[in-house]
């Protein structure tokens, strides 16, 4: 009997040494040569910025993809022929199916064409009056992927805004479908820091007022709006609308002069089966705003101001007024690609996706772009996970995707066109870890070793599997855990949280040279950069070889009710 217990304690202690065996292996896979090596390489002057579509996006998705190919890790890209040569086939060869590395998409780039009209129409009983306003003086449109002609009755819906406990709801009482929609900008107590709604319902993270924007486009358009009018009770046509007036996607505004990054000019989509997106945006001067609200009784700021105190919203239709507008389009068609390999597991049907993006905003005006912190440090991470798995020699239980995602700074269309195909084909993917910019420090951080990281809250195993980790194994990173219901925001978890796949996403720090070309590698912190890594292999390797972490907590009722 004792010798059966001492051969199975040493059974136990030898897998377990060997176990731990193999986390060493893949933990010393992610070294400070290989991370410098790629780096050096993705944020060089060669791949020109890496801006979605370009010859030097394309050069980066092959290196990516031969370091997939070094590394042992599977193509799960396209499928592909081979082409036998003339001798081959007449030798009987015929051509044979294989995956690539690269799952390629589509999309559609567009911007505003040169015909712009916009005319406000007041009719009255016997009557009706048109004035004409013209492009770039009055008015600028961010148009949807098609031209459109249109005119219908206005409706002013406040800040077209709704939260998500619909303590205030500025669509609930007013019909916009069919309609040409005025709102103004923001939430209630928008710009009154010492308001109670200010402090109720002020978005809060990286971006948060744009994608409060978006959402309420989305809103309104699913509400049934046909197009959306921006007010303001002091727009001067005389500002320039091309500088100051156009809002530009995901921050483009370099915020240390607040001109827009030209690589926004163009607005980019990824086209479906039906138009989508298609809601027409504009942007109109003062003199505008008082002809479409003439005879209303609408006083803007006194609008704002009550608002802010009594949280009720004030829409209305605008009687007798109508707008016409007809828009055109100049676009195109733009090839891109993801680059995609996978380690398959044990359960070939189970997946995690490891991702970040590997586009940038390219080159502009002669300037390169170089996106080293944004978001080559990301796409590194990812190769180093895979490159790290592989080193363990031990097959994992469930399925590893590993993804650099094109598109993202345009719109995340990388990873929403793989979210997409991956449910098409159900496809079963049950986390998301993705990685942008894991390799600079925020203010303050005078030991270089803060970062944070956004992960499901209702998955609470992966937060403390995160602190377990950088505990065990020593590592030295400052990590702020941060739980949310639903992660969201301009990255590319995004899709993923979306389709209620739990995610986990690092993210060293927001800094001044964001989308600027001084985004460089004179200027990454190499070991915070490389602790990331090596935190994010240790969770995914602890997720992939148990379903411990799948457990989740359902907060109590009554704690519910009371948020």
């Amino acid at each position: 009997m004792k010798k059966i217990s001492l051969l199975l304690i040493l059974f136990i202690s030898g897998h377990l040494v060997f176990a731990q065996n193999e986390v060493e292996k893949g933990l010393e896979a992610i070294s400070m040569e290989s991370i410098k090596g790629q780096l050096e390489f993705l944020a060089s002057d060669w791949t020109e910025g890496r801006a979605v579509g370009t010859k030097g996006a394309y050069l980066a998705a092959d290196y990516i993809a031969s370091m997939f190919q070094t590394y042992g890790v599977q193509p799960f890209g396209d499928v592909a022929y081979t082409q036998p040569s003339r001798s081959e086939r007449m030798a009987g060869a015929r051509p044979e199916l294989y995956h690539t590395y690269f799952q390629n998409f589509g999309l559609i780039e567009y911007e505003p064409g040169e015909e712009q009209l916009f005319s406000v129409v007041t009719s009255k009983p016997g009557s009706e009056s048109s004035m004409d306003f013209g492009f770039k003086t009055d008015f600028y449109v961010q148009t949807g992927t098609v031209g459109q002609k249109v005119q219908a009755p206005l409706v002013f819906a406040g800040y077209g805004y709704s939260d998500e406990d619909k303590t205030y709801d500025d669509l609930k009482k007013i019909d916009v479908e069919g309609k040409i929609v005025v709102i103004l900008r923001g939430y209630p107590g928008h710009g009154d820091t010492t308001s109670v709604a200010y402090k109720k319902y002020k978005p809060e993270g990286r971006y948060a007022e744009y994608y409060l924007e978006r959402d309420k486009m989305k809103d309104l358009q699913d509400a049934g709006a046909l197009a959306v009018i921006y007010i303001s009770p002091d727009a001067n046509p005389m500002m320039g609308w091309s500088e100051n007036n156009v809002y530009r996607d995901n921050g483009g505004f370099n915020e240390s002069d607040k001109r827009p990054n030209p690589y926004y000019e163009n607005r980019m989509s990824l086209p479906g089966k039906e138009i989508g997106g298609n809601l027409s945006t504009f942007t109109v001067s003062s003199r505008v705003v008082n002809e479409i609200l003439s005879g209303s009784g609408i006083d803007i700021e006194k609008f704002e101001e009550q608002a802010a105190t009594d949280l009720e919203p004030a829409s209305k239709v605008l009687s007798g007024k109508s707008v016409a507008f007809k828009t055109t389009v100049n676009s195109k068609v733009v090839n891109a690609r993801n680059v995609v390999g996978y380690i398959e597991g044990e359960n070939k049907d189970e997946f995690i996706v490891v991702g970040g993006h590997y586009d940038h905003l390219g080159k502009v005006d002669g300037i390169i772009y170089n996106g080293a912190d944004d978001n080559a440090s990301g796409t590194v991470g990812v190769m180093e996970i895979a490159k790290a798995f592989m080193a363990t020699g031990k097959k994992p239980e469930k399925s590893i995707v590993f993804a650099a995602w094109t598109g993202e700074e345009k719109g995340l269309f990388g990873s929403n066109y793989f979210v997409r195909d991956a449910k098409e084909k159900d496809m079963n993917v049950v986390l998301n870890l993705n990685y942008d910019m894991i390799a600079r420090n925020p203010e303050g951080d005078t030991l270089g070793n803060q970062a944070h990281m956004v992960y499901t809250e209702a998955n609470t195993v992966i937060g403390e599997t995160t602190k377990k980790n950088i505990e065990d194994f020593d590592i030295n990173l400052d990590l702020e855990l941060r739980p949310s219901e639903r992660p969201g925001g301009g990255s590319d978890h995004a899709p993923f949280a979306e389709e209620d796949i739990p995610i986990f996403y690092f993210m060293a720090a927001m800094h001044p040279d964001y989308h600027q070309p001084s985004d460089e590698l004179s200027k990454i912190n190499w070991e915070k950069m490389q602790n990331i890594i090596k935190v994010g292999f240790l969770n995914t390797w602890k997720f992939a070889n148990s379903d411990d972490w799948k457990k989740t907590t359902v907060k109590p009722e009554a704690e519910v009710e009371t948020e």
